[in-house]
């Protein structure tokens, strides 16, 4: 079982409490994407923080050169659903991506940086601009999957 796939198990085990992520705690999400190239449903972990009605989730990859699949994905189809953490447990919410740019994304790359420093790090390391999305909630239910 990949790292990924522990964190979702545990995510999902726990009512989206990660004690195995350090530093993560309740502040993780499960972002459910489509892959670009291939339309299957894509599920990634990451570190959010609330924003209003919404969440800001950063693709950080640990620094690496190149940003996270699912930022891909979701330049190609900005709808998506995160789970996260409810009052009953883990709750699917649909939602709509957006990338950060200019001075908003600087705002919100200090939140990341204010919570957790690796993020100055990682961005550092990385030789590119750490994405930031912002997920708002969209009307209605969230679909079972995103499969086609």
């Amino acid at each position: 079982m990949s790292f990924n796939e522990q964190v979702i198990t545990e995510f999902r085990a726990n009512g989206g409490r990660v004690e195995s992520a350090a530093g993560f705690g309740s502040n993780l999400v499960l972002i459910h994407s489509r892959g670009a190239q291939t339309g299957r449903e894509r599920v990634n972990p990451a570190l959010a923080l609330r924003d209003g009605d919404g969440w800001l989730v950063i693709g950080s990859a640990k620094g690496a050169p190149k940003h996270p699949g699912w930022v891909f994905n979701l330049r190609a189809d900005p709808d998506a659903e995160i789970e996260v953490p409810g009052a009953a447990g883990v709750e699917r919410v649909a939602v709509t991506a957006a990338e950060l740019t200019g001075s908003e994304h600087e705002r919100a790359f200090a939140r990341f940086v204010e919570r957790s420093p690796a993020f100055a790090t990682y961005q550092s390391r990385a030789g590119r601009t750490l994405p930031v999305i912002r997920f708002t909630p969209r009307p209605g239910p969230a679909t079972p999957d995103l499969r086609p």
